[in-house]
């Protein structure tokens, strides 16, 4: 009875230290993919404080909440399932729907940096659209939180596909559990932050009002430099794009042996790289910039044929 006990006792500590020694690996592997996908991660830290903004106080962290209920409902009924069905089945897929997320990233961004030259030249209405003005509040939330869930699922799903390819190589449990751990801190970190962002203004409103000198200069500070926050948050968003969705097209393009523009970019941010003393710092900016160059690129020509092309039918 003894020695059946103890062969148990052996039996359940081998399956922990097993199960301890997977659970590293998953840990591994999921700071692995999260740090491959930091760039899809500021972009989207950067471009969601901006569907919580114009509402009252009172809304502002209800909808960042119902925002992030949708995009762990992206990540863990939609995208996680699909990703290990492509890795199980099609692993040759994984690269080309990355392209097309970085590619709709890059139109995104250019037509973003498109309308706002077109409204600095004056060519754009710069008052808001008739259809938004007739939205109740009600319905104005439910629409800016609906495209806000559609923008997350772009992003996640980008996420979800540079996370996938980093650890192709391990077996299908481990990609499973590495995948969702990235889904899980990635939403908490990323709407933890943007929670903070859209009450920075409130918080400084409420220092203002304390008897300390220190707090109410602070509190006023950080209300009037809000808005030059968030509009470097927007500046940021969109850079984030066109370099994230830049550099996903030019490492595709590489992936099959198209290598023109992808030894360019790589040859200058070398030649970058050997100015003395901050030379990691210059040849990652390079290829940065190139990236993003390649994806305004891209982004201009997807932008000129959704909008030139029904113009030219009517």
């Amino acid at each position: 009875m003894a020695s059946g006990l103890a062969a148990l006792l052996d039996d359940v500590a081998a399956i922990a230290k097993l199960a301890a020694a997977s659970l590293d690996d998953v840990t591994a592997a999921a700071g692995k993919a999260g740090s491959k996908a930091v760039g899809v991660v500021v972009d989207d830290a950067a471009v969601t404080p901006g569907y919580a903004m114009g509402f009252t106080p009172d809304r502002e962290l209800p909808i960042v909440w119902k925002i992030a209920l949708g995009s762990l409902r992206n990540k863990f009924l939609f995208l996680l399932p699909g990703a290990l069905l492509l890795s199980a089945f099609a692993p040759w897929a994984v690269t080309p729907i990355l392209m097309l997320g970085g590619a709709y990233l890059c139109f995104e961004a250019a037509e973003k940096i498109i309308e706002a030259l077109a409204k600095t030249a004056g060519k754009v209405d710069k008052s808001p659209h008739v259809e938004e003005l007739a939205l109740s509040s009600t319905q104005l939330e439910l629409q800016k939180i609906s495209g806000a869930i559609r923008t997350d699922l772009i992003l996640s799903g980008e996420i979800m596909a540079i996370a996938l390819a980093t650890v192709a190589d391990r077996p299908l449990l481990i990609q499973a559990g590495a995948l969702a751990l990235v889904s899980l801190f990635i939403t908490v970190g990323v709407y933890g932050v943007v929670g903070l962002i859209v009450k920075m203004d409130d918080i400084g409103v409420h220092l203002a009002q304390r008897d300390s000198a220190a707090a109410t200069a602070f509190g006023r500070a950080l209300v009037k430099s809000m808005p030059r926050v968030l509009q470097g948050l927007s500046f940021i968003g969109t850079a984030a794009m066109l370099w994230v969705g830049g550099g996903i097209l030019v490492h595709g393009l590489e992936h099959f042996g198209l290598d023109l523009v992808p030894h360019a970019v790589e040859h200058l941010s070398e030649i970058a790289s050997h100015v003395p003393g901050i030379g990691a710092v210059t040849g990652w900016l390079t290829f940065a910039v190139g990236a993003a160059v390649v994806g305004f690129v891209v982004g201009g020509a997807i932008v000129a044929i959704v909008h030139l092309a029904p113009s030219r039918r009517h």
